[in-house]
């Protein structure tokens, strides 16, 4: 039923309580589950789909594709009709999608079910619009720390129970069982988070902007896979996706600036103080990226030399202490934000960041010493992302909450994908001609690059400061 304004003006001061905060805080946690249980498991994925790495590396980036692409839009949707009606529409998308996964015979089909969870990225944001509708900015600060905290403790369970549950039941089961979860919670929310009020125009949505940068978005992630699959592709078809990237960003910013109502609001873009953010997180998250797809990659190999040969359990079981240490972050990001500043925590983790990349190019023989890499950098990554959002979301008006953590969200997320891709490009070309193995220098040197990667934030807060201070 249609929201009257006589009722939005009764349910819009209602504030609320830890049993909604927490909803939406379990719900969270049940999307990072669903989100992550594909890391540690795609070498299985492989085997029992029969499918190529290249072909396995696209089940992970559906998901980012997607995301990247719906994250703007939801956000937009959440501020103009209320965050509680879009989310629970999205939770609908990602419970579809959970599902087609499960039930997946093969990889066309897996693709679609990861494409249909790709919605999830979007319930960020939009639990930020309506902790920042029903909270004071101090205690908004705090409760989107905490929902970024178990969505980041989401992929610590789902790392953790990935392999153990596709070896014990099938794979089929990682997808089932969160998307279970999600749907229960969703219920939950449905019942206990109060309505948040609309914000009302007379303008319409823009369609047009809309798809535009959603068209955007799903090219430049489409192009960042394509190009750098299987050694790459002609040069002229690199060309030919640089082309229609620029051609769709260029009329996405004509429609913005002539409509009456934009999807996103250039002058908002304008400000220092978000596109510094943007910036900031894009390198925090390529360099994160690059760590993600690295350790994990040095535990499989096995050679003389170097690699543990661990499986997908035992990888999971390495990879834990850094989703704990995400997850901790998180939580301290949005209090570490609102005490010291954003710009303070991007540079403490950037320096943790850095001096460990740059350690663990010359120390990687012990599991431990990759186990301490991921917790550092996790904890780092995590903490200035956070503070980032906590911070942007509150220096914001009320009604561009949602559009303005979209974009940031969007910004991680092609982050890490961005850095993915590059990490993959560094292994492939040190790998051995023979038998396809990245080689030791390889991994040096994607190491030694994500070190440095994550160095550059510190010459983008220098060059930033005035505005990431404001």
């Amino acid at each position: 039923m249609r929201t009257t304004p006589a009722s939005e003006a009764v349910v819009s001061p209602v504030r609320l309580g830890w049993l909604s905060i927490g909803a939406l805080g379990i719900l969270a946690l049940a999307l990072g589950t669903l989100q992550s249980v594909v890391e540690p498991a795609l070498p299985l994925l492989q085997r029992e789909l029969g499918v190529s790495p290249a072909e396995g590396a696209l089940i992970g980036n559906a998901l980012l594709i997607t995301g990247a692409a719906v994250t703007p839009v939801a956000g937009k949707l959440g501020d103009r009709y209320g965050g509680k009606r879009v989310l629970v529409r999205l939770m609908a998308v990602v419970s579809a999608g959970g599902l087609t996964a499960g039930l997946a015979p093969n990889l066309p089909v897996l693709l679609l079910g990861q494409v249909l969870q790709g919605v999830m990225v979007g319930a960020l944001p939009l639990s930020f619009i309506l902790v920042r509708k029903h909270l004071t900015p101090g205690e908004s600060q705090a409760a989107i720390g905490l929902v970024v905290a178990l969505f980041t403790g989401g992929s610590m369970v789902g790392t953790l129970l990935a392999g153990p549950i596709a070896e014990g039941l099938s794979w089929q089961w990682m997808f089932v069982l969160p998307t279970i979860a999600i749907t229960v919670t969703t219920l939950v929310v449905t019942r206990l988070m109060p309505h948040d009020p609309p914000i009302r125009s007379d303008d319409g949505i823009d369609w047009p902007g809309a798809v535009l940068l959603s068209g955007t978005l799903l090219a430049f992630m489409l192009g960042l896979v394509t190009v750098t699959r299987d050694g790459g592709v002609p040069p002229l078809a690199v060309g030919a996706v640089a082309v229609v990237v620029a051609a769709l960003a260029t009329g996405w910013v004509v429609v913005e600036r002539r409509a009456a109502s934009p999807m996103v609001d250039l002058r908002m873009l304008a400000k220092p103080a978000m596109w510094h953010a943007c910036v900031l997180t894009l390198v925090i998250a390529t360099s994160s990226g690059m760590v993600l797809f690295l350790l994990p990659q040095l535990f499989a190999v096995s050679a003389d030399g170097y690699g543990f040969g661990a499986g997908t359990t035992d990888i999971g079981l390495f990879l834990l202490p850094g989703a704990v240490a995400g997850a901790v972050s998180d939580s301290v990001g949005g209090v570490a934000a609102r005490r010291f500043g954003p710009r303070a925590v991007v540079v403490v983790g950037a320096v943790v960041t850095a001096a460990t990349m740059i350690a663990l190019a010359s120390l990687h023989t012990a599991e431990w010493q990759l186990v301490l890499a991921k917790a550092l950098t996790a904890f780092a990554a995590g903490v200035g992302t956070t503070a980032l959002l906590a911070g942007t979301a509150t220096a914001v008006e009320t009604k561009d909450v949602g559009i303005a953590t979209g974009l940031l969200v969007v910004t991680r997320v092609i982050g890490v994908a961005l850095g993915v891709q590059v990490a993959g490009a560094i292994l492939d070309a040190g790998a051995e001609p023979m038998t396809g193995r990245p080689t030791e220098p390889a991994f040096v040197t994607g190491f030694a690059v994500a070190g440095l990667v994550a160095a550059l934030s510190l010459l983008v807060v220098r060059v930033t400061r005035k505005g990431v201070q404001a």
